[in-house]
């Protein structure tokens, strides 16, 4: 199994809903993701993928749908003052833990066929969350 990870910088917001802990202020994070593709056998190039392709394919995606952005789950209540203020965001259907935005990123790069193996959000440089595909060794 041939394996290849760009690693994708981004800086984001987010909050928890129903959460107890700092997070359920809003706050920000400068992130990274890690995009693993793979592969049982290289292409005519001798590649998995080329490494511009999921940057120009995923990075673009993130760069302009979650960069700068305010993550935040489709039933917080801030999302009509966000309105208001003209305020930029992105909404998912769940909470925004970094566990949702790795597999929202890993369904992206799914949807783009691309052989997608994992997604690591890292939030912190000491902490990050993953999503995996099930059968990728």
């Amino acid at each position: 199994m041939y394996k290849v990870t760009r690693e994708i910088p981004f800086c984001y917001g987010h909050r928890l809903l129903n959460y107890s802990g700092k997070c359920r202020h809003l706050h920000g994070h400068n992130g990274r993701v890690e995009i693993e593709l793979f592969s049982e056998k290289l292409n005519e190039l001798g590649m998995v993928r080329d490494f511009d392709e999921i940057k120009n394919i995923v990075q673009v995606w993130i760069d302009e749908r979650l960069d700068h952005k305010m993550i935040l789950c489709k039933r917080d209540p801030l999302i009509p003052m966000l309105d208001q203020l003209k305020e930029v965001y992105y909404l998912i259907d769940e909470n925004p833990t970094a566990e949702a935005i790795a597999k929202l990123i890993y369904d992206y790069t799914a949807s783009q066929h691309l052989p997608v193996a994992e997604v690591r959000l890292w939030e912190t440089p000491k902490s990050y969350a993953s999503y995996a595909a099930e059968k990728v060794r």
